[in-house]
């Protein structure tokens, strides 16, 4: 799925990096407010879905190669996350949607998950 696709489907607003849109094909999603969960389970590449909005984010962001962030429930990013993402063109996405909503909508339009590995052994 095309970045563009995922900006149609959730009815959001860029607020940067829209000259990378186009070229930016997004395979798996995840979602989540805790950022110790990105950095344990999140692959490469994913389009990140939250709610928080600070710098961490974007700083996570990058150290996992995350292409894009999509901020849920109509939430604004940090002036200083913005700031940052401009300089390094990474497209920062803002919906209205709930996480779960924005989610659903994904998934029945063709985004797959991250796959888990099964920490249990078995």
């Amino acid at each position: 799925m095309k970045l563009r696709e995922v900006i149609e489907v959730l009815s959001a607003e860029i607020l940067c990096g829209e000259k990378s849109i186009d070229g930016i094909e997004i395979q798996n999603g995840y979602a989540s407010d805790l950022m110790s969960d990105v950095l344990a389970f999140a692959s490469p590449y994913v389009l990140l879905l939250t709610g928080l909005t600070n710098i961490q984010i974007f700083r996570t962001a990058q150290m996992l190669d995350i292409p894009a962030i999509v901020f849920v429930r109509g939430k604004m990013p940090q002036v200083d996350l913005l700031e940052l993402a401009k300089e390094s063109e990474m497209p920062i996405i803002v919906t209205k949607s709930s996480m779960f909503d924005a989610c659903g909508k994904l998934y029945a339009n063709g985004l797959l998950p991250c796959i888990i590995p099964d920490r249990q052994g078995g």
